[in-house]
């Protein structure tokens, strides 16, 4: 009997917030189930609404302010202030992917200047505490550009400064920390980020997401070599004690975790810090079915993915966990040794990319209904095993969810 649905997706990228994928997610559950029990956590995984997000939790509030965009633009972004007086910095709010023009999309010039100055800012407000929330970047700088906002000067071998872009890099013969913001020194910077994702390497950020950002093979290898030389110009000119290279998180959104591991930052599983304040697992726990999505599921989706963490934790109390997804990619298939039951792509038909993302809600709604009418299928035939074809097999729970005539005690 199916009455208590937890639904705990992603964003999809560029077409719906956790919040928007929660909620059509709801509605193509009641389509078959109209008086089911839904409990709806959008979760957050450090990238688009992050901060938005923990500050409704929290009850905290957002301080809208102006900075510089990923291609160099101002643009109106935020950062929250949390009532124990955390500040919450995300930097897909000023250097996001969805920020930087389809026809602009060059990951060696994008730049995270303005997550430095999202910082500075958050010091300004009085914030001695500072949690970075990483993904969904569009950049690949290596965290450059938000030392350069926060007082660093990287120069060339002649001393001339370099400008921002991560393909500059290459030309990075030393950094001049002198000018670096005095408060950092007393501030707590947590970085909530993927441990898998790392800077350098066969495994480094320039080769497995420099081409979703928009590089060409030959990019890649200039992106790679160039980060390659900021770690070691890092590490040697700031004294840092962490392994810049090859850290876990040091990849984290095109390298920042690397840039502000050597500010002293603590780079930190992102579901550790973003996820056990929502009591999840007792929520999980209480689920007939969990419900969970994201944009894309892939060979990537097992390491720090949402409906990943979901699907690990749900299997804790035993629940049992369908996944919901824009596309379905190569080596979907190893979800399953994580805990995912079943899974689904939410594209009824093959349809342009802008038409994907524009429908994205009326997709995942309708995907929902179609898989919980297969699940209420199977049911069905479940409950008819070994009884006659009548139906009195049946018991009155399931013949009530079949025929959605089932009313639990409260709904959420």
């Amino acid at each position: 009997m199916l009455t208590r649905f937890t639904i705990a997706p992603s964003g999809f990228k560029e077409s719906l917030s956790a919040q928007s994928a929660a909620e059509a997610i709801a509605e193509g559950v009641r389509r078959v189930v109209p008086h089911a029990e839904t409990d709806l956590i959008p979760l957050v995984d450090g990238g688009e609404g992050t901060a938005r997000a923990l500050a409704a939790t929290a009850g905290g509030r957002l301080v809208a302010l102006p900075a510089t965009g990923p291609v160099g633009q101002r643009i109106g972004t935020h950062f929250a202030l949390l009532p124990d007086g955390t500040a919450v910095v995300e930097m897909a709010a000023v250097a996001g992917l969805s920020l930087v023009p389809r026809d602009a999309r060059d990951p060696g010039a994008t730049t995270t200047y303005g997550v430095g100055e999202l910082i500075g800012a958050a010091l300004d407000a009085g914030a001695r505490r500072i949690l970075v929330g990483c993904g969904d970047s569009g950049t690949s700088d290596g965290g450059a550009g938000a030392l350069q906002a926060l007082g660093a000067r990287l120069l060339d071998a002649d001393g001339w400064e370099l400008p921002r872009g991560g393909r500059e890099l290459t030309r990075l013969s030393r950094i001049d920390p002198a000018g670096l913001d005095p408060r950092l020194k007393d501030t707590e910077i947590r970085v909530a980020c993927n441990p898998f994702n790392v800077l350098t390497g066969e495994r480094g950020v320039a080769r497995v997401f420099g081409p979703q950002k928009g590089a060409t093979p030959a990019q890649v290898d200039q992106l790679a070599a160039a980060l390659d030389r900021w770690a070691h110009v890092l590490t040697r000119d700031l004294h840092a004690t962490t392994d810049l290279a090859l850290g876990a998180g040091t990849g984290a959104s095109g390298g920042l975790g690397a840039g502000l591991a050597a500010l002293g930052a603590r780079l930190l599983p992102r579901f550790d810090v973003l996820l056990d304040h929502l009591d999840l697992d007792a929520r999980l726990a209480r689920a007939d079915l969990v419900v969970t999505a994201e944009g894309a599921l892939d060979h990537q989706t097992p390491r720090g993915k949402v409906p990943a963490e979901v699907a690990r934790r749900a299997k804790r109390s035993g629940r049992p966990v369908l996944v919901l997804a824009g596309t379905i990619g190569q080596g979907a298939h190893h979800v399953r040794a994580v805990g995912v039951d079943a899974y689904s792509s939410i594209l009824p038909a093959p349809v342009s990319l802008t038409e994907a993302l524009g429908r994205g809600g009326e997709f995942l709604t309708d995907a929902t209904e179609r898989a919980l009418r297969m699940i209420v299928l199977g049911s069905r035939l479940k409950g008819r095993t070994g009884a006659d074809r009548t139906g009195a097999g049946r018991t009155k729970a399931q013949a009530a969810l079949v025929s959605g005539t089932q009313r639990p005690s409260s709904v959420r």
